[in-house]
């Protein structure tokens, strides 16, 4: 296997000089590609061709079933042309035309995929540089035949090509390319529950990516059940938004014998490409902090019409960030418990925001709390920082099921994997740290432990929610028609509006009142005021007289509480404050013991009241390092300083 990959590899070296390193794989993983389709074709071409050149004489259409029963052709794809890569070579005259007629001549569930490619691109300019001959001998020289490299090895080949130009191309490999490790930690979680039904004879399990890239996810998976369980069969699914991604993932899929539809090319968000189906297991690693303002239109429409019927029924997070959409679409895609199968299990890779960002009411908020009163979170797992290629931010692995164990029944576990790591002896990108075999054995087991220790800690599903109460204070004010008083009120602007006149004669009101009185009670000077300006002959409005009060009015807290209709405190609603309860305390408990012994007069407005969740997951594993004490650090600026004068007396000297 390894041999194959690495004679594929070395055909890049004909590129040298004429292309890029990071251009090789655009030309190498098509034509490989087609190589192994080429080679799959072989056994029933020339049946084919007699079927074909039969139902073109009759007028019939070619299909599928067609060449399955009258040529013994088991596929789903099939070639329509009498060329075939070693027969192009023998008129390189002619090679370039008969190849895109060759490509053309596929059927139209893999054709998508050299579109994808662009390899028609990729053919003139190999044409213009006079190495289309060269390129298209070397591949025909490569035994790709089922019967000599299986479709689990060509896969494998694929792979080692994808990761050596990902590698080769530092710049974009982690837009398409999830670390090995990574996805092997996140298939060993999903498994770690089923591992003895796993194992068990012919079972037949499915797995599903929404954000599919070059299909590593799908890939890693299915390794891993056929180690597991050689008898076991996997269908594999996913969608990928990106065109050349899309290329060669469903390449992979086509090449590792699995269905030709599989692999959507479509934006996930916008359009489910496997609408209506569900799945055992589910694996994502979704772009992190990119917004969906291009599929705000179609997610809101989805939310409002369809609510808990569609996938973002819990809530919508803001637009800066879509990374939960992908959560909640993922969590839609899980298989529900029936008796013949268990719930769906998912794992999913999300940085920090998720975990808190939105207070209490919020999109995020919601979402959160739907997702734990659902009890579909197992675990969340920390993971190393500078484990990506494009990011060196923290992550994390959630667990998600449908049918949680009974032990992990209302209950969610935190484990801190971020210490788990061996360094590179070589950085790719933003990708300094690797988790080793032993540091994914490691969290597994802390995982599957289920217990509490320092990495691993145990909590109900409830010790994440909160309610958020709004602590309101009354409004205290005093009130005089001193002459700062009365410019400040008549610079408000409903007054500043009134005719010139008006004003003045306003002026000349207030200026009729005491100045040198204070009034401490609301009721008391608004009756004092109206009876001055009626006396004045001067009528405002509501509004008008409202603005008015409130110019002439100042803050104390010696004064009278300011009440509303039947004698209802008024809130200070610069004075007013939130505080996050804990969901399993009475609010009211609350207020007595933390608010009310600084501020007695406070009170909850209940109306406000709100209910969130958010899962400080740092503050659970933080470890308090005392500061060290004054006389270690005054002891160390002593010899600093010390070893400062010694050195000056040596200059001096």
């Amino acid at each position: 296997m390894s041999n194959h990959a690495t004679f594929i590899w070395s055909i890049a070296d004909l590129l040298r000089g004429n292309f890029k390193a990071h251009q090789y794989g655009d030309f190498i993983l098509p034509f490989t590609v087609l190589r192994r389709l080429d080679a799959v074709l072989t056994d029933t071409k020339p049946k084919v061709l007699e079927v074909v050149a039969e139902a073109e004489a009759k007028g019939l259409p070619i299909r599928p079933i067609l060449l399955k029963t009258r040529a013994g052709h088991q596929h789903s794809f099939y070639n329509t042309s009498r060329y075939d890569l070693t027969t192009l070579v023998g008129d390189p005259e002619n090679l370039r035309e008969n190849l895109l007629a060759y490509l053309n001549a596929f059927s139209e569930n893999v054709r998508d995929i050299f579109t994808k490619y662009k390899i028609e691109d990729r053919i003139e300019e190999l044409e213009d540089s006079n190495l289309l001959l060269l390129v298209i001998q070397q591949f025909a020289d490569v035994d790709l035949h089922p019967d000599s490299v299986s479709n689990a090895e060509m896969g494998h080949i694929f792979e080692e090509l994808i990761r050596k130009f990902a590698e080769a191309s530092n710049e974009t490999a982690g837009e398409h390319f999830t670390p090995r490790e990574v996805i092997e930690l996140m298939v060993d979680l999903l498994f770690a529950n089923d591992d003895a039904a796993l194992r068990d004879g012919d079972i037949v399990r499915s797995v599903y990516d929404p954000t599919a890239g070059t299909g590593g996810m799908l890939s890693v998976a299915e390794d891993h059940l056929k180690d597991m369980n050689p008898r076991a069969r996997l269908t594999l699914a996913g969608q990928e938004l990106n065109a050349q991604s899309y290329a060669i993932c469903k390449a992979d899929m086509v090449i590792k014998g699995q269905a030709v539809d599989a692999i959507v090319n479509d934006d996930t968000l916008l359009n489910d490409g496997h609408a209506g189906s569900t799945f055992n297991y589910c694996l994502s690693n979704p772009p992190f902090g990119v917004d969906w303002k291009k599929q705000e239109k179609t997610v809101r429409e989805e939310h409002d019409e369809k609510g808990f019927a569609g996938r973002f029924g819990p809530g919508l997070p803001r637009v800066s960030d879509g990374s939960m959409l992908f959560l909640l679409h993922l969590i839609s895609k899980m298989r529900e418990p029936r008796e013949d199968t268990n719930g769906g299990r998912a794992a999913i890779v999300l940085n920090g925001s998720p975990l808190f960002t939105g207070g209490a009411g919020s999109g995020e908020s919601n979402i959160r709390k739907w997702l734990l009163e659902r009890d579909y979170l197992e675990a969340i797992i920390a993971l190393p920082t500078d484990m990506f290629y494009n990011t060196g931010i923290s992550t994390y692995v959630w667990v998600l099921s449908k049918e949680k164990p009974a032990e992990r029944k209302n209950k969610v576990q935190l484990v801190d994997g971020s210490k788990m790591f061996r360094k590179m002896r070589k950085g790719l990108g933003s990708k300094r740290n690797e988790l080793g075999p032993e540091d994914i054995q490691k969290i597994v087991n802390l995982y599957g432990d289920f217990a509490e220790t320092e990495q691993s800690k145990i909590f109900n599903t409830t010790d994440f929610f909160y309610r958020t109460i709004t602590v309101e204070r009354p409004l205290k004010l005093n009130f005089t028609t001193t002459t700062d008083r009365s410019d400040t009120a008549l610079t408000a602007k409903t007054l500043a509006k009134l005719a010139v006149e008006t004003q003045d004669a306003l002026r000349a009101a207030l200026e009729g009142m005491d100045a040198d009185q204070l009034w401490k009670n609301r009721d008391e000077f608004t009756k004092a005021l109206k009876k001055q300006l009626k006396t004045s002959g001067i009528d405002l409005s509501a509004p008008q007289f409202k603005a008015l009060v409130a110019g002439l009015s100042e803050r104390d807290e010696t004064a009278e509480v300011c009440t509303g209709t039947k004698g209802k405190l008024e809130a200070d609603a610069d004075l007013r404050d939130t505080e996050n309860v804990p969901w399993d305390e009475d609010i009211h408990t609350y207020l007595e013991r933390e608010v009310k012994p600084f501020v007695p007069d406070a009170w909850i407005d209940e109306a406000k009241t709100k209910e969130g969740c958010e899962i400080p997951f740092t503050r659970h594993f933080y470890q308090y390092v005392p500061p060290r004490p004054l006389d270690e650090i005054d002891a160390d600026l002593d010899a600093v300083l010390g070893r400062i004068r010694t050195r000056l007396e040596q200059v001096k000297a």
